[in-house]
C-alpha cells in the first residue's frame, strides 16, 4: 500500500474543497444582490434606481454561478495513457494503484477506453457509454472477460470501471486514470482527442523501450497539441528490465532514447524547456514494480518482484515518477479545472460590484433630489397652511349661515303643510270600519300616507332651494382655494369634486307621533245635551260641567253623615274621583233639584201652555223627533269616516306642531353634517389620484421617514386642499399628521 506521506495530490482535494465554499458564498451573495436590485427594480417608489438591464445581468451571473459550483463538485484530475498495443499502459496504471486493477498480460490488449475511478462501496462494477446499468465485477478476470465478451464494445467507446476506494489509495483523492487503445490501432485520432482527451491534465506515453518512438505515437500527440495548449506530457520507457541483458549497451541506449524524447517533446511539440524536460522521461519496469508492491502488500520483500539485475534502481525511478507526477498532476489540474472558474467568478464578482455601486449612486442622487424637493414642499405646506387657516374661518361662516338657512326654509314649510293637513287626509282613501281591528289597519296605513305625503312636500319645497344654497357655497369656496392650487389640479378640479345631489331626510315618524290617538265615532244627536254643553263650552269645558265641576268651589254632594263612619270618610276631589264615581252623586244632585223645583217647573210649565199652546208644542217635539231621527239614519259608514278624518286632523295638526322646530333643527344639523363629513371621503379618493393630476410623485428617502408619507405630502399639496378647507374641525390634525410624517 502506499506510504503514509501527505500525497501532492492531497493539494487539489484541498483546494477543490475551498473554491467550492467559496463559490457556494458567491453566490449567495449574488443571489443576495438579485434579490434586492429585483425589489428595487419592482418598487414604484424608486423608480428609475434600479434598470431592467442590470436586473437582467446579475440574474444571469446568480445563473453561471450556479453551474458553475455544479462543475466544481463534479470535478477531478484526470491522466490519459497513451501508446502503442502491447507498450504496457494497464500494468504501469496497475503498478500506480498498487493492485491488478485492469487486465493486462499476453493475450490481453485493451480494445476501448477504460476510466479507472474510486468508489465508496466495496464492490467495483463497471458502466458502458450509454448505459447506466451497473455491472458487478468481483476480479480482474471478470472485468477482462466482460470487455472480452461485450460485443458492443468499440475503439472508440468509454467503459467507467469503478474500483473500491478502500482497495487503492490513489483513487481517494478524486484521480481518473484512463487507459486508451493503442494509437496503431485506429486513424479516428481526432474524435479521440474531442471525446476523451479536452479534459484531461496530464499525458502518460508509455513507450516500450526495446524500441524507439514510432511516428504514430508522434502524430498522436501532435494531434494532441494542436488542441491544447501545451499540455504536460510524461513519458515512460516501460520494459526497461530487458536492457539489463546487456549491461554494456544500457548507457547508449538510454542515452539515445533520452535525445529523442528530448527532442520530441522540446524542439517538436514545444511544450517544456530542456531542463524541465529531463524530469518528464522515466525508464521503469511496470511489470516490476507491480509484482514487487503486491508482495509487499502480502508481507513479503519487494525484492521478490524483480525480473533482472538493477530493480531497485528501476524500482526507485518508478516512485520519482509518481512523485513528479503528482506534483504535476495536482498543480496542472488546480491550474486547469479552477483557474478559469477564478476569473470568470472576479469578473462576475466587479460587474455585480458595478451594478450595486451604480445603484447607490442612482439612489444617493435620488435621496439629495427627494430632500430639495421636501423642503421646498415644505415651505409651501407651510404658506398653503396659513392660508388655508383663513380660509377656515370664512367657510364656518358659510356653513353656519347656510344651516340658518335651511332651518329657516325647512320651519315655514312644515308650518304651511300642517295648515294644509286636511287636503293631505282627504286625498286618503282605504277600507273603513268601525270595527277595532280595521280601525288600527286603517290608522296605519293613515299614518304612512302622512308621513310620505309631508315629507314629499317638503322636498319639493326645500331640497331645490337647499342644494342651490350649498352649491353656491361650495362654488365661492373653489375660487378662493384655485390660487392656492397648481395648475394641473385647478385644470381638472372638476374631475376630483363629486357632483352628488343632496336630500334632506323629514323623519317625522307619525306612527309614534299619533300612537295616543283614540277616535270618537258614536252617535251624538246635534240637539242633544251634551252636544250643546260642547257647542257653547268647548269639550273640556262641557266634560267639567256634565261632571257638576264647572265651578272648582262646587262640592260633589255625598251621602249624609247619619253615622259616625260617614263623617269620617275623606273629602272628595277631582283629583281623587273616577268618571263612575262622579256619576252617582251627579243623578243624586239632579233629582234633589228636580224634587225642590217641581212646583216652580208645573207653574212655568202652565204659563207656557195658555200663553202658546199645545199644538205649538207638538209641533216644536215632532220636529225635533224627525231631525233626531233624520240625524240617526244618516250616522253612515261614510259619515263615520269623516268624522273620523277630521278628529284625527285636529289631533294630528296639534302634534305636528309640537315638533316643527325639532324637524328644522334635525335637517340644519344633516346640512352641517355634509358639509363635514363628505370631505372626508373626498379627501382620501383625492390623495389616490394625486398622480394623475399633481406634478409628479414625491419620493424623499430621507431618514426617518417614510416614502409613502412623502407621496401623500405631494398629494395633499397638488389636489386635496379643497376638500380639507370643508373640514375645519379636522384641518389642524391633518396638518399635524402630515408634517410630522
Amino acid at each position: 500500500m502506499a506510504e503514509a506521506t501527505v500525497s501532492p495530490l492531497k493539494h487539489f482535494v484541498l483546494a477543490k474543497k475551498t473554491i467550492t465554499a467559496i463559490f457556494d458564498q458567491l453566490l449567495d451573495y449574488v443571489s443576495e444582490g438579485a434579490t434586492f436590485v429585483e425589489a428595487t427594480y419592482k418598487n414604484p417608489e424608486l423608480e428609475r434606481v434600479a434598470t431592467e438591464d442590470e436586473l437582467q445581468k446579475i440574474q444571469a451571473y446568480k445563473n453561471k454561478l450556479a453551474v458553475i459550483g455544479e462543475v466544481l463538485s463534479r470535478r477531478h484530475m484526470k491522466v490519459a495513457f497513451f501508446g502503442r498495443t502491447s507498450s504496457g499502459k494497464s500494468s504501469v496504471i496497475n503498478a500506480m494503484l498498487w493492485d491488478k486493477v485492469l487486465p493486462s498480460g499476453i493475450g490481453h490488449t485493451t480494445n476501448c477506453f477504460l476510466s479507472v475511478e474510486g468508489t465508496d462501496g466495496d464492490k467495483a462494477y463497471l458502466m458502458t457509454e450509454g448505459s447506466d446499468e451497473k455491472k458487478s465485477v468481483k476480479t480482474v478476470n471478470q472485468l477482462a472477460h466482460a470487455l472480452h465478451m461485450d460485443k458492443d464494445l468499440k475503439a472508440g467507446c468509454l467503459v467507467h470501471v469503478f474500483w473500491p476506494k478502500s482497495k487503492c489509495a490513489l483513487l481517494r483523492d478524486d484521480l481518473v486514470l484512463v487507459d486508451s487503445p493503442g494509437t496503431d490501432v485506429t486513424t479516428e485520432l481526432d474524435s479521440w482527442i474531442d471525446k476523451f482527451c479536452l479534459d484531461a491534465d496530464v499525458f502518460v506515453l508509455v513507450a516500450n523501450s526495446e524500441s524507439t518512438l514510432m511516428n504514430t505515437e508522434k502524430h498522436f500527440f501532435h494531434k494532441v497539441n494542436e488542441r491544447l495548449s501545451k499540455p504536460n506530457i510524461f513519458i515512460l520507457n516501460n520494459r526497461w528490465d530487458a536492457s539489463a541483458s546487456e549491461p554494456e549497451y544500457m548507457e547508449d541506449v538510454r542515452r539515445q532514447h533520452m535525445e529523442r524524447c528530448l527532442t520530441f517533446l522540446v524542439d517538436e511539440l514545444k511544450v517544456i524547456d530542456p531542463v524541465e524536460a529531463r524530469n518528464r522521461i522515466f525508464f521503469v519496469s511496470a511489470k516490476e514494480v507491480l509484482s514487487a508492491r503486491r508482495q509487499k502488500a502480502q508481507g513479503m520483500p519487494e525484492g521478490g518482484g524483480a525480473l533482472a539485475e538493477g530493480f531497485q534502481t528501476r524500482f526507485q525511478e518508478f516512485q520519482h515518477f509518481e512523485q513528479i507526477f503528482e506534483e504535476c498532476i495536482s498543480q496542472s489540474a488546480v491550474k486547469t479545472k479552477f483557474e478559469q472558474h477564478t476569473i470568470r467568478a472576479k469578473q462576475i464578482i466587479d460587474t455585480v460590484k458595478n451594478i450595486m455601486d451604480a445603484i447607490n449612486v442612482a439612489a444617493a442622487e435620488k435621496r439629495v433630489h427627494s430632500m430639495e424637493e421636501r423642503e421646498d414642499q415644505k415651505d409651501r405646506l407651510d404658506f398653503v397652511r396659513n392660508q388655508l387657516n383663513i380660509l377656515t374661518e370664512d367657510t364656518k361662516e358659510k356653513i353656519k349661515r347656510v344651516t340658518e338657512e335651511v332651518e329657516n326654509k325647512v320651519s315655514s314649510a312644515m308650518t304651511d303643510e300642517i295648515c294644509r293637513l286636511s287636503l293631505l287626509v282627504d286625498e286618503f282613501y282605504s277600507d273603513f270600519h268601525p270595527s277595532p281591528q280595521v280601525l288600527k289597519l286603517y290608522k296605519t296605513e293613515l299614518n304612512k300616507h302622512i308621513e310620505d305625503g309631508l315629507g314629499k312636500n317638503l322636498a319639493d319645497r326645500c331640497s331645490s332651494e337647499v342644494n342651490q344654497s350649498m352649491h353656491q357655497s361650495q362654488q365661492e369656496m373653489i375660487e378662493n382655494l384655485k390660487p392656492l392650487l397648481p395648475s394641473g389640479a385647478q385644470s381638472q378640479l372638476h374631475l376630483l369634486i363629486p357632483c352628488r345631489k343632496f336630500d334632506l331626510s323629514y323623519d317625522l315618524n307619525c306612527h309614534s307621533l299619533c300612537a295616543d290617538f283614540q277616535e270618537d265615532i258614536m252617535f251624538h244627536f246635534s240637539l242633544g245635551w251634551t252636544s250643546l254643553v260642547n257647542r257653547f263650552l268647548g269639550p273640556k269645558q262641557a266634560q267639567r260641567v256634565l261632571l257638576g265641576l264647572a265651578d272648582p268651589n262646587l262640592q260633589i254632594p255625598r251621602p249624609l253623615a247619619t253615622t259616625p263612619s260617614a263623617a269620617s270618610l275623606p273629602a272628595v276631589t277631582p283629583e281623587n274621583v273616577s268618571h263612575d264615581d262622579f256619576m252617582v252623586p251627579l243623578v243624586m244632585s239632579l233629582a234633589s233639584l228636580t224634587s225642590r223645583t217641581s212646583m216652580s217647573i208645573i207653574v212655568v210649565g202652565g204659563v207656557i201652555w195658555r200663553t202658546v199652546g199645545w199644538k205649538l208644542i207638538s209641533v216644536s217635539l215632532s220636529m225635533y223627533g224627525l231631525l233626531y231621527l233624520y240625524e240617526r239614519l244618516t250616522w253612515t259608514t261614510k259619515a263615520k269616516e269623516r268624522a273620523f278624518k277630521q278628529q284625527f286632523v285636529n289631533y294630528a295638526t296639534e302634534k305636528l306642531q309640537m315638533i316643527v322646530s325639532l324637524t328644522s333643527a334635525n335637517c340644519s344639523h344633516q346640512v352641517q353634517q355634509l358639509a363635514l363629513n363628505q370631505p372626508r371621503v373626498t379627501l382620501m379618493v383625492s390623495i389616490c389620484s394625486a398622480s394623475r393630476v399633481g406634478t409628479g410623485e414625491f419620493c424623499a428617502a430621507s431618514p426617518g421617514s417614510s416614502a409613502l408619507w412623502k407621496r401623500n405630502l405631494r398629494a395633499f399639496l397638488n389636489c386635496s386642499i379643497f376638500f380639507v378647507c370643508l373640514f375645519p374641525k379636522c384641518i389642524s390634525t391633518c396638518l399635524c399628521k402630515v408634517m410630522s410624517g
